[in-house]
C-alpha cells in the first residue's frame, strides 16, 4: 500500500532529481497510487531555455532531450518508488506534453518486494553493536 506519506516521499525525490539534473524542479508535483500502479505527475518543469525554444518552434528538440532524460534517470526513478514501496518495478514509462508543461511518469509494481525485505526483515531482531 501507497499511503499519503510514501506518495509524498515519493513526489519529493522525484521532484529532488529533477532539479539537481535540470537545475530547476516541477513547481507541482502530485503522486496517485492504485494497487500496482504509481503516478507521478509534474506540472511547470521546463526551464527558461526550454521555454524559449518551445514558443520558438522548437518543440520536437526539447521532446527530444525530455526524453532522452527519462531515459537516462529511469534507473534512479524507479529505485525511489521501489525503496519507498518495498516492490520492484516491473515497468516505467514516461511523458511529456509541451504545451501545457506537464510531464507524467508512470510505475507499474511487481509482486516481488525489492532487496530491502532482507534488511528489514534482519532489523526485526536485536543486534549487538561491538
Amino acid at each position: 500500500m501507497v499511503d499519503g506519506a510514501r506518495r509524498a516521499t515519493i513526489s519529493n525525490e522525484i521532484v529532488r532529481l529533477h532539479s539537481e539534473y535540470y537545475g530547476r524542479g516541477p513547481t507541482k508535483a502530485r503522486v496517485y497510487a492504485d494497487g500496482d500502479l504509481v503516478a507521478v505527475v509534474l506540472e511547470e518543469t521546463f526551464t527558461a531555455a526550454e521555454k524559449t525554444l518551445i514558443e520558438r518552434g522548437e518543440s520536437e528538440g526539447i521532446q527530444d532531450i525530455r526524453r532522452r532524460f527519462q531515459r537516462a534517470m529511469a534507473d534512479q526513478f524507479k529505485s525511489v518508488v521501489e525503496q519507498v514501496t518495498g516492490r520492484s518495478v516491473r515497468s516505467f514509462m514516461s511523458e511529456t506534453d509541451l504545451e501545457n508543461d506537464i510531464s507524467v511518469e508512470i510505475f507499474l509494481l511487481g509482486s516481488g518486494r525489492t532487496d530491502m525485505t532482507v534488511f528489514e526483515e534482519s532489523t526485526d531482531e536485536p543486534q549487538a553493536l561491538d
